[in-house]
């Protein structure tokens, strides 16, 4: 049951567009890890840079996002940038339509 809500999770959160990069935060790989115990959410998720104007926009999202799903209790949302964010995280497809595929 775990597992299904962490992906409902997941899939609740691709909604979340990054305003810079124009694609959702999932497929972005601005989401390093999603943990439930009880209903009780904590999300670990980074941004492009520590700087990145859009670190509030795009908690309010996730929490808006997230808070929809059935079975979610509370939502903590932890940013960090440890490890840094790099275009490697980005889904291949993605990747190579944002041009990154001939740099990385």
């Amino acid at each position: 049951m775990t597992d299904q809500l962490v992906e409902q999770i997941r899939d609740a959160m691709r909604v979340v567009i990054d305003p810079e990069l124009g694609y959702n935060i999932v497929d972005l790989g601005f989401v390093y890890d999603i943990s439930v115990v009880d209903g009780a959410v904590r999300i670990t998720m980074t941004a492009t840079t520590p700087g990145c104007p859009a670190v509030h926009f795009l908690k309010e999202g996730v929490a808006s996002a997230v808070v929809r799903v059935p079975g979610v209790r509370s939502i903590d949302i932890v940013m960090t940038f440890d490890p840094p964010w790099a275009p490697s995280r980005i889904e291949p497809v993605i990747r190579a339509s944002l041009g990154f595929a001939a740099v990385n």
